[in-house]
């Protein structure tokens, strides 16, 4: 409170430059803020453009496994499937978007040709073919939709906490400042006015006294004067 702030020449210094240090903060946080959320947009925009893929690539690879399953057999199915040898690997990285990480996934043998798949060409057909090259498309779609999501998610975290941050300097700390600044100005100027009054008051009591003085002075030299002239 306002109160509490002794009311000093210093501290009213030192909130003065408070004042100054937190406006230059929140300018910076305002424009750290807003060029987050244009990010977060931009982000945003690429998230539902990975997840319209992704439904298109589940739906795809949902309508292919049927089919094989229809033509081909479950057996035929699940026997290319537990053919697979070599399976994905995903490594994760990060990169740094206006100080936010994020994470940036990797991922390796994913797309796999005929040899890779374990089943062999004899082994297969077009529809598990098919089938194949759906679910790797979906993985690989799936991947990237963990990455964007994530992205999106800190960028978020990261919006909202500084917007907070931004409210507390600019609905808390600046006005509590302030408030102290003014508060301190009020009572400098009350003190100011005080000693003012107590100068005027000190030199209206010593021109009295000199007065008397003088008065004394004339007095005496008035009557020295008169008995000379009595003598």
């Amino acid at each position: 409170m306002a109160e509490d702030v002794k009311p000093t020449r210093k501290n009213l210094m030192a909130i003065e430059d408070r004042i100054e240090l937190s406006e230059r903060g929140h300018d910076t946080l305002e424009q750290k803020r807003d060029g987050l959320i244009m990010e977060f947009m931009d982000i945003l925009d690429q998230a539902k453009d990975v997840r319209s893929q992704l439904d298109d690539d589940y739906e795809t690879a949902q309508r292919k496994i049927n089919m094989a399953r229809a033509m081909e057999g479950d057996v035929a199915v699940r026997g290319a499937a537990a053919a697979l040898k070599e399976y994905p690997e995903i490594t994760t990285q990060s990169k740094n978007i206006m100080g936010v990480v994020v994470p940036q996934i990797e991922s390796t043998k994913v797309r796999k040709d005929l040899e890779e798949r374990g089943y062999g060409v004899l082994g297969s057909s077009a529809r598990i073919d098919e089938t194949a090259d759906a679910y790797e498309q979906l993985l690989e779609t799936i991947i990237l939709a963990a990455e964007v999501e994530t992205a999106m998610k800190k960028m978020l975290e990261e919006i909202e906490t500084t917007k907070r941050r931004v409210n507390a300097l600019e609905f808390k700390l600046l006005p509590e400042l302030h408030d102290n600044k003014e508060y301190i100005e009020q009572k400098l100027e009350e003190q100011e006015r005080e000693e003012i009054f107590r100068l005027k008051k000190i030199k209206a009591k010593k021109e009295e006294e000199e007065a008397e003085e003088r008065a004394e002075a004339n007095a005496e030299a008035a009557r020295l004067q008169q008995a000379d002239s009595e003598q």
